[in-house]
């Protein structure tokens, strides 16, 4: 079907208001109760123009007691066959909040859930929706299983290692009884379906920032859910052993060919865009930037905390997550290149 461009418009001003406020630590609302613990912060639900299409900003940091753990985006489509969930936000207690939010707009059950990739900032709210919303079905590609330790290849001990970190770090919206939750349904390359009268489309794009790393298309209503193949408004993270920095700009291109071209783009983190190539630019120049700068370096024999101390990071240097993840990110692209140069 074809997408509507009826909406191209400025986006609303409120939620990028709201937005810097958050990253300004500056806000705080009355807490909401849920069975996981109280939430604090704003928890500000904003629609698509035009579109039975939801979703919530996060705060782009990395998650901490201040934040609550909401640094994430996910959203939900509302359907006359039930709503598609994307992502679930990164703790039960978020998870809790996204569901109340639905039940606002809408007593349809919940059709599905959408997992862009299995990394706890955008999984930890599934428990929320299994014990309060019917146990609907979760969808993710199939690499998600290593992560979450659901195959006989079973990375599950990154799963583990993860969630005790964030019990201490989120403590209490993550606790003793937080638990990682399996995808009932996976796919490879992707999947097309329908629920009631709205088409979509997921795409695998990884590996990318995560080997699952996956998107949604809101065909009839022109809106792309990138899940963290785009960053928008801080500095990606490219600080993992499954990262890969090229597959990932090759898929950055695809989606800037989309045909036809999505109207509205929800990131994986920041302010959505009605722009797709604006919502791309930062994620590709920045991966850019970083590969060149390292390689550099590496081939004329320049020690990493030379070449770090040299690069000029003005660009993104007041980014949210800088001071946490571009020198991470640097090391770890500069040891890729330095292995490549040696074989």
């Amino acid at each position: 079907m074809p997408i509507c461009n009826k909406a191209r418009r400025v986006l609303p001003l409120i939620p990028w208001l709201v937005g810097l406020a958050l990253l300004a630590g500056a806000v705080r609302a009355e807490p909401v109760a849920t069975p996981y613990g109280a939430v604090s912060l704003p928890f500000e639900l904003h629609q698509v123009p035009d579109a039975p299409v939801y979703y919530v900003i996060g705060l782009s940091g990395v998650p901490d007691a201040e934040n609550e753990g909401h640094t994430s985006n996910a959203g939900f489509v509302v359907t006359d066959g039930g709503v598609v969930v994307f992502d679930a936000l990164g703790t039960p207690a978020l998870g809790y909040r996204l569901l109340q939010r639905i039940r606002e707009v809408t007593d349809q059950p919940i059709e599905r859930i959408i997992v862009s990739h299995y990394h706890a900032d955008h999984i930890y709210g599934l428990q929320a929706f299994k014990e309060h919303a019917g146990d609907p079905p979760v969808w993710a590609q199939a690499r998600a299983l290593g992560y979450a330790g659901g195959s006989a290849a079973s990375q599950g001990e990154d799963a583990e290692r993860r969630l005790e970190q964030r019990r201490e770090a989120l403590f209490p919206w993550v606790d003793e009884d937080t638990y990682v939750v399996l995808p009932d349904k996976v796919f490879v390359e992707g999947t097309s379906f329908e629920v009631g009268d709205m088409s979509f489309e997921v795409l695998h794009m990884g590996p990318a920032h995560a080997p699952g790393d996956s998107i949604m298309l809101v065909k009839d209503s022109g809106v792309l859910f990138s899940g963290d193949v785009i960053y928008k408004g801080r500095v990606p993270f490219l600080d993992s052993p499954q990262t890969d920095t090229q597959h990932w700009l090759k898929g950055l291109e695809a989606l800037s060919q989309l045909e036809p071209e999505p109207r509205f783009v929800i990131p994986g983190h920041g302010q959505p865009s009605e722009d797709l190539e604006g919502a791309i630019a930062l994620t590709r120049d920045y991966i850019r930037y970083v590969r060149e700068v390292m390689a550099e370096a590496v081939a004329d024999f320049v020690p990493f905390d030379e070449a770090y101390e040299q690069a000029d990071w003005s660009r993104y240097h007041d980014l949210p997550a800088f001071e946490a993840s571009n020198r991470g990110n640097a090391y770890r692209i500069y040891l890729e290149l330095e292995d490549q140069s040696l074989q």
